[in-house]
């Protein structure tokens, strides 16, 4: 039987078609260079296009395409680093080729949760409420997101999709043959990311969305949570790190470090941001 092709296997967890050879360890280190090196890539693209622009809680989201691909390029830099085990869980039983299809899955759930932030945004915009106003009670709504968010560490959603993602099998359990098994495998398991990481990415938006220095924090503690080993544990200490830092900023927003005040500075005009 030659390299690539496939067998069947009823029993399989995956399905009735799956690799007939394992990918070889040297393979398995080329998809981890490949994942990292995207991150990389996203990482200095991010860097390129978000500098200057922190305008701190409430920060602009810009015209729609505009935050889509913003939007795509920190996920991708922030998520593919923690999504190397699973991603390589997957290669193992339905090869590289499909492999593909399970990452594009995957950045599409992400692609629906930032677009659901987006019409919350452009919502409470044309809502315009006056108490969000930074000099008005604007700090103490970003203080209470940050509470919010503390406390949907202690949530059994929280603990029961940083389970699934800390031991993806549920990506294998649940698998489905084919291409559009693996875009499907690959939603799934992003919509469980998605549920892990709700709290961490309510507190970028608190902190400012487009914050290059919060941005790092928020993927450092997703790397942590998800990959290094007590991760568990570290999810809860953020439960007291958030709630103290939504006390701070709500009391004392010049106190913390990192974070621009609205007004502070003059946002950079960027094509293609019209409101």
């Amino acid at each position: 039987m030659s390299a690539g092709e496939t067998t069947s296997d009823p029993s399989h967890p995956l399905g009735a078609r799956v690799p007939a050879e394992r990918l070889s360890p040297r393979r398995l280190a080329a998809l981890v260079a490949a994942l990292l090196g995207a991150a990389l890539v996203a990482w200095i693209v991010a860097l390129q296009r978000m500098q200057g622009m922190d305008a701190g809680p409430g920060t602009d989201l810009g015209a729609l395409g505009w935050f889509l691909g913003i939007w795509l390029t920190m996920m991708a830099a922030m998520m593919l680093p923690s999504e190397v085990p699973a991603v390589l869980m997957f290669a193992r039983t339905r090869g590289e080729a499909q492999t593909c299809a399970f990452v594009a899955g995957y950045q599409i759930a992400w692609v629906v949760y930032g677009l659901a932030a987006y019409a919350v945004y452009r919502g409470v915009r044309a809502a315009n409420p006056s108490f969000l106003a930074w000099d008005e009670s604007g700090p103490w709504v970003a203080g209470a997101a940050l509470v919010v968010a503390g406390l949907y560490q202690l949530t059994p959603l929280k603990t029961t999709c940083l389970r699934h993602c800390r031991t993806p099998l549920h990506v294998l359990l649940r698998g489905r043959p084919g291409w559009l098994g693996a875009l499907r495998m690959g939603f799934e398991h992003g919509g469980v990311c998605v549920g892990c990481c709700a709290g961490l990415m309510l507190a970028l938006f608190a902190l400012g969305v487009m914050s290059l220095v919060w941005m790092g924090v928020v993927a450092v503690a997703i790397l942590i949570e998800k990959v290094i080993p007590g991760g568990a544990a570290f999810a809860r200490v953020l439960v007291v790190v958030l709630v103290a830092l939504g006390i701070c900023v709500a009391v004392s927003p010049g106190s913390v470090p990192g974070l621009t005040q609205p007004g502070e500075m003059q946002m950079p005009t960027q094509r293609g941001m019209a409101q």
